[in-house]
């Protein structure tokens, strides 16, 4: 029903091609038979064409960007100019566009849209992204001195992620790390974003560059496969440094200190290592996960960086500077299973 929908749909606009153009690409111009803009979310410029009438080489409506190869319908412009996820809602804007009544909701034949930072939301942000390998988001760890991504899979990448910095200001695209937030059984309950400058490879110049989505109270980002020993910290990248020298240890990422201290524990679980941020909120979230893991029988051992956190450590004092401090800090047995031996 939904392809039928769309193809109806794009078929309508297509036969106001111009009329789409000039309301939702409103920083370009027509020349001749194609309206000319910059991309396909309103940027001004002229390596986007979008054809305005039924021709041999295509119908109406249909576009292409030269510089970036990507390539749609109408649809597409409506979806990435007005900064939107779900169809429904994509379709919704096209009825009203073409004055079209809207069908009525039928609760047990349609599925509801999304609510805003839902974790259904969440999913369906995780499913529109790609893997890391070959992206700005392995070049921002790399900038960070994060190197190896073995076990990384829970990391997406967005090309355009929409950025509002509040409900009265225009929605902005910038490439995304996205963090696929997960609890016990597996189940994505969340997304964390990360948005970045892909001319800097570091964060965004943005008020808020990280913001997460869902239900993440007692769920984690999460790396490797749960077992008897694990690891938890609160940020992305000061697991992913500790992991660095700790390869084969799973790890959870809590994204925030309140988050980590009620972090829940698989029944698996036997010796916790707590990755401290060193910081008051740090050690506020360390003697809460200490007091809850020592409550239910799990040893839990404190690792403490030299500097601020993990990642500030690897990229300030070396590799082997962690390997060195991370050595000492974990039980024997554990060197032995998990430590990467220096190359």
């Amino acid at each position: 029903m939904a392809r039928r929908d769309a193809s109806d749909l794009a078929y309508r606009l297509g036969q106001q091609a111009e009329a789409v153009c000039r309301h939702y690409l409103s920083s370009g111009r027509r020349e001749g038979r194609y309206w000319l803009v910059g991309d396909v979310r309103n940027t001004p410029g002229r390596s986007m064409y979008v054809r305005l009438k039924d021709s041999p080489k295509g119908p109406a409506g249909k576009w292409t960007d030269a510089a970036t190869g990507e390539h749609g319908d109408l649809l597409d412009v409506i979806r990435e100019s007005c900064g939107l996820i779900d169809f429904k809602d994509v379709a919704d804007e096209a009825r009203t566009f073409l004055s079209m009544p809207h069908p009525e909701a039928h609760a047990s034949r349609k599925q509801a849209p999304a609510p805003h930072g839902s974790p259904e939301a969440a999913r369906r942000l995780i499913r529109m992204s790609q893997p890391i390998m070959g992206t700005i988001v392995q070049a921002y760890l790399r900038e960070r001195a994060i190197t190896d991504l073995r076990g990384t899979g829970s990391l997406h990448f967005h090309p355009r992620c929409y950025y509002r910095p509040d409900e009265h200001s225009p929605t902005e695209t910038w490439p995304a790390m996205i963090a696929a937030v997960t609890d016990l059984g597996g189940s994505i309950t969340g997304a964390h974003r990360t948005w970045l400058d892909p001319r800097h490879r570091e964060k965004a110049p943005l008020d808020t560059p990280r913001r997460a989505m869902g239900d993440l109270l007692g769920n984690a980002v999460r790396f490797g496969i749960g077992g008897e020993v694990m690891a938890a910290g609160e940020g992305i990248e000061t697991v992913l440094s500790a992991r660095q020298v700790l390869p084969d240890m799973p790890m959870m990422a809590a994204l925030s200190a309140a988050h980590l201290a009620a972090i829940l524990f698989p029944d698996t679980l036997r010796r916790l290592y707590i990755l401290r941020d060193d910081d008051p909120a740090g050690d506020s979230a360390r003697d809460t996960l200490v007091e809850r893991a020592n409550a239910v029988g799990i040893e839990a051992i404190v690792i403490s960086p030299q500097l601020g956190d993990f990642n500030e450590d690897l990229s300030t004092l070396g590799i082997d500077a962690i390997r060195s401090q991370t050595r000492v800090q974990i039980g024997s047995q554990d060197v032995a299973r998990f430590m990467a031996i220096a190359a």
